[in-house]
């Protein structure tokens, strides 16, 4: 029947890997690797540029640097986004679809012109102090080397999809050295589904991305984290603080949704990211932290060198300096984001716990909190967890209060929400 054949070639599970594919698969995670080392390039020198720093953290670059020199650079951001913002609106393919959606239902069909042009404005903001995350950038550079492969060699709509996606995993892969979380990430979030046809495609792409992005970055954790026991008190602050995390995760996906949908029309396009990223200027002020994608804090969070006051105002401000960035209209990744947002507010229940239960380690409580919201606001458990385990070192002997923190946040989100941040 007619309806049978064209369903068959756009269903992942029916393509046949033919050397054909393969090869096109091989340069997919190849190229991927080769412009996610080349971005995170670009992003170290903004930052470098904005922030006149050479060595040490970004964090660092930022808090060495005059609140007014933060000012400034957050308004030059601003005004950088703005025009760029102005200028996109003028490309044929501005209106298409995004990349979750691209994959998901326009079959890997991505709006070309005006990705390369956003994934660029992004992690340059980023590098300038955007309160938003730097995988974004290499996810869409990753699908759009994947989606051009894909055009040259006349794939049917079902091998386009497979090799988009492939193209963003490995991105995420590279983006932060986690190529098993890359690879699930493919098939749990983007494919949403798992077979030999899809799973094959998705670890090939994803280990070489990372393995050619070592050429030009780090091979080492992003994170460190010590090896910590597994006690009564963290079992139990797993069981108790994992609905907390799952409703404040459907808080952060409504915001961030909130964020998305609304995006500026006509002048405000230009205006709303100069008054937005000058507001977001000027609370770096007392609040650096505020500043960049929120990595250097997770590291502080897990370190716990966040003074109590500090911990509960960032536990508000961060997530909210995320999405108002995003109202502004201005693309970026919320990978890191959530894991901050995750990491704060589990450090800020895990120093309310140790009142009550002083053996309790609260370095643990911050990696279980990271985990927990970041399985439920992606709503990707398997892949949530796996990059918890690749991103820290020594975190593996956690692995059972963190799947209990997770399975207590995903059943609460579940019960107030069906969106997600993916």
């Amino acid at each position: 029947m007619p309806g049978v054949e064209e369903a068959t070639p756009t269903d992942p599970n029916h393509l046949v890997l033919g050397p054909r594919i393969w090869l096109l698969v091989v340069l997919t995670g190849a190229g991927a690797g080769l412009t996610s080392g080349l971005l995170m390039k670009l992003l170290r020198l903004a930052q470098h540029l904005s922030f006149h720093y050479q060595q040490g953290s970004f964090l660092a670059g930022v808090e060495g640097v005059s609140g007014l020199h933060r000012v400034i650079v957050l308004v030059c951001a601003g005004v950088l986004a703005g025009l760029v913002l102005l200028a996109v609106r003028r490309i044929r393919d501005h209106g298409g679809p995004g990349l979750n959606e691209a994959i998901r239902d326009h079959a890997g069909e991505l709006p070309e012109r005006s990705m390369t042009v956003k994934a660029i404005l992004s992690i340059l903001v980023v590098g300038m102090g955007a309160a938003i995350g730097r995988e974004a950038s290499l996810k869409e550079a990753g699908g759009l080397v994947g989606k051009k492969l894909a055009d040259l060699a006349r794939l049917t709509p079902a091998q386009r999809k497979l090799l988009v996606a492939c193209g963003v995993g490995a991105g995420m892969a590279a983006a932060y050295n986690v190529p098993f979380g890359g690879a699930l990430f493919t098939l749990e979030v983007l494919l949403e589904t798992v077979s030999v046809a899809t799973a094959l495609p998705a670890f090939t792409t994803s280990f070489l991305a990372t393995a050619v992005s070592w050429l030009m970055l780090p091979n080492e954790p992003t994170y460190q984290f010590p090896e910590l026991r597994v006690t009564g008190p963290l079992l139990l602050w797993a069981l108790v603080a994992g609905p907390i995390l799952g409703l404040a995760s459907v808080v952060f996906v409504r915001g961030i949704h909130w964020g998305k949908e609304y995006k500026p029309q006509g002048w405000m396009v230009f205006a709303l990211p100069v008054a937005i990223f000058a507001a977001l200027g000027l609370l770096a002020i007392p609040f650096p932290q505020l500043l960049g994608n929120g990595k250097n804090v997770v590291q502080l969070a897990f370190d716990v060198k966040l003074g109590v006051s500090l911990l509960c105002w960032l536990v508000v401000l961060r997530p909210l300096a995320t999405m108002f960035v995003l109202r502004a209209g201005v693309p970026g990744g919320l990978f890191t984001p959530t894991m901050t947002f995750g990491a704060l507010l589990g450090a800020a229940l895990g120093q309310a716990w140790s009142t009550a239960f002083p053996a309790a380690d609260k370095r643990g409580c911050a990696l279980l909190g990271t985990g927990a919201v970041l399985a439920s606001c992606t709503q990707a458990p398997v892949s949530s967890v796996v990059f918890i385990l690749e991103l820290t070192d020594h975190a593996s002997p956690l692995i059972v209060p963190l799947l209990i923190a997770v399975c207590g946040a995903m059943l609460t989100f579940r019960q107030f929400e069906t969106k997600s941040t993916s």
